[in-house]
């Protein structure tokens, strides 16, 4: 899996949010506390916003703040607000793709793919990486070794 910028950078800003406790923060706040240029990051709020997982206002007293608690809303959630899909094959759900001959088992293959993303970014909250805490299966996968090797 390729993990955009975009991707990146929304699932860092909704971080962010989460660890300020529901008070709006201003959109150069976030910007700056990540490191992302904040051209980039309006694009990305606006996405996030359409998706209903961001809520925004105008003025002094405004900023950003996520729409619900960050306990209930999933780093899988994020991605699919600013990518779609986790998974697609040529754009479109592994589930739709048939192979013929000795490609046929690509499909079940590309499910599983899918499954395992699931396993993870589904299980992840924002509550979760704003708190450094994240589920023990997610935290054993990572210790692993090979997870670290780039082959």
């Amino acid at each position: 899996m390729r993990i955009s910028a975009r991707a990146d950078y929304a699932v860092r800003a909704a971080a962010e949010l989460a660890a300020a406790g529901g008070g709006p923060v201003k959109g150069e706040a976030l910007a700056a506390a990540q490191g992302i240029p904040p051209k980039f990051l309006e694009n990305i709020l606006g996405d996030l916003r359409h998706a209903r997982l961001v809520r925004s206002q105008r003025g002094a007293e405004g900023g950003y703040w996520l729409a619900r608690p960050a306990d209930e809303i999933t780093v899988a959630d994020i991605v699919r607000a600013v990518e779609g899909p986790l998974a697609t094959v040529r754009g479109e759900p592994p589930e739709d793709v048939a192979y013929r001959g000795a490609a046929e088992p690509l499909q079940q293959v590309w499910i599983a793919v899918r499954k395992n993303l699931r396993a993870v970014l589904e299980r992840v909250t924002l509550a979760d990486v704003a708190a450094g805490r994240l589920p023990d299966h997610v935290i054993e996968l990572a210790r692993d070794p090979e997870a670290w090797t780039t082959r």
